[in-house]
């Protein structure tokens, strides 16, 4: 079955359920990333770890992802606010890609030494455990709504899933074999995806995706983010 007979087929009270799912999914995602945030750069700054500091402010911006999906589905018609939620999900991946570039540029020409820290070892295990399953949840949820600012949600959290990946062997490896190098060097690969992401966000793609609704002449672009501006 494909995603638009799924979309276009859903009734109001679907559609309100999988809204309260959207809702509830953004704000567990806020939550874990503001706890987050807290240990990575309390950690980062422990240890002197330009990779630690980003990371808990990489989830500062996964923060601010959540929140736009919260404004979104607080309005009575969510599909009015698509255009916006995905301009602003956009500019929230450019934030994310600037800092990482920025301090990946700078951490490889300063030839950093950081500390080991265990704390971040174990931060990024545990959000290694947790993301994937978080943005595979949002991703259903934003598919089976018709929602691209959803879809674009999970997509911040999956990238919060490879930075963890990225600081984990960056930590590991520095931890010991002392190769500093790694991790700002993955950083860069992280932010070259989350360009991309941020401009397919911005330019709608995936725009015409049919927004929920009995009416199939709505599975065009006509629909949701493609006509709607609050």
């Amino acid at each position: 079955m494909t995603t638009q007979s799924v979309t276009i087929g859903l009734d109001q009270t679907r559609r309100q359920q999988l809204g309260r799912r959207a809702q509830m999914l953004a704000g567990a995602s806020v939550a874990y990333n503001v706890i987050e945030a807290i240990i990575a750069i309390s950690a980062g700054l422990a240890a002197g770890s330009v990779a630690l500091i980003g990371f808990g402010l990489d989830s500062i911006v996964e923060v601010s992802s959540g929140l736009i999906i919260l404004w979104q589905f607080r309005h009575k018609v969510p599909e009015t606010r698509e255009r916006q939620a995905l301009r602003l999900m956009a500019l929230s991946f450019f934030a994310l890609a600037a800092y990482v570039s920025i301090e990946s540029v700078r951490a490889l020409v300063a030839g950093e030494q950081p500390q080991s820290s265990p704390v971040g070892i174990g931060l990024a295990i545990a959000s290694l455990m947790i993301m994937p399953f978080l943005s595979w949840a949002q991703r259903q949820t934003g598919k089976r709504l018709g929602s691209n600012a959803v879809v674009a949600d999970s997509t911040q959290t999956l990238l919060c899933t490879y930075l963890s990946a990225v600081l984990l062997i960056g930590l590991v490896l520095n931890a010991t074999l002392g190769w500093a190098w790694a991790d700002p060097l993955a950083g860069l690969v992280i932010a070259a995806v989350a360009v991309k992401e941020g401009r397919e966000a911005w330019q709608g793609k995936g725009c015409c995706a049919p927004a929920p609704s009995n009416d199939a002449s709505r599975g065009d672009c006509a629909s949701a983010c493609c006509a709607h501006e609050d």
